[in-house]
């Protein structure tokens, strides 16, 4: 599988499938899940609370995902995954790597060849950004997925886009 490291918006990448680092809640929030819930309409959020009302009344569990069209969005599928809020006390990367790995998995059994990746937990969940990339980079190195043939992590600005790079020319 490729690995392809862009600087960009995810909601704009036309791929198969288009990772969400979405809240529990499934209902949208701020940062790219705000975003691609803006971007790909009201299906998304139809789904999503068809999810929440069915298999996922209290919410979806950290480190798990779920697919859901992408509506307006220039991919065929949303997939859904919650990442973990860094903590300095507690080592959660396991949970972290877990959102990568499980919305790999469930790309290849939708089908998809090609999926983009925000870099999870790295926002607002305050996720230190060198760190989240080698996660990330862990997972995605290691795959052996059936159908995806190319993964991209999606980087929002410069500096971010400039830390991956570095991270990933280094491991």
């Amino acid at each position: 599988m490729e690995i392809t490291l862009v600087e960009g918006d995810i909601t704009t990448q036309r791929v198969d499938a288009i990772v969400n680092a979405a809240k529990s809640s499934l209902l949208g929030g701020g940062g790219v899940d705000g975003a691609i819930h803006r971007a790909g309409g009201p299906e998304i959020l139809a789904e999503c609370r068809a999810l929440r009302a069915s298999r996922y009344g209290k919410g979806l569990p950290t480190g798990q995902a779920v697919a859901t069209t992408a509506g307006r969005l220039p991919a065929r599928w949303v997939i859904h995954t919650v990442g973990p809020v860094w903590s300095a006390t507690e080592d959660r990367s396991a949970l972290l790597r877990d959102c990568y790995a499980t919305s790999l998995r469930i790309a290849d059994e939708l089908g998809a060849t090609t999926v983009a990746f925000p870099l999870v937990s790295a926002g607002v969940y305050g996720w230190p950004v060198e760190d989240a990339v080698r996660q990330a980079l862990t997972v995605l190195r290691a795959a052996t997925p059936a159908r995806v043939t190319e993964s991209r992590l999606v980087l929002f600005g410069a500096g971010t886009y400039a830390t991956a790079e570095r991270v990933a020319a280094s491991a």
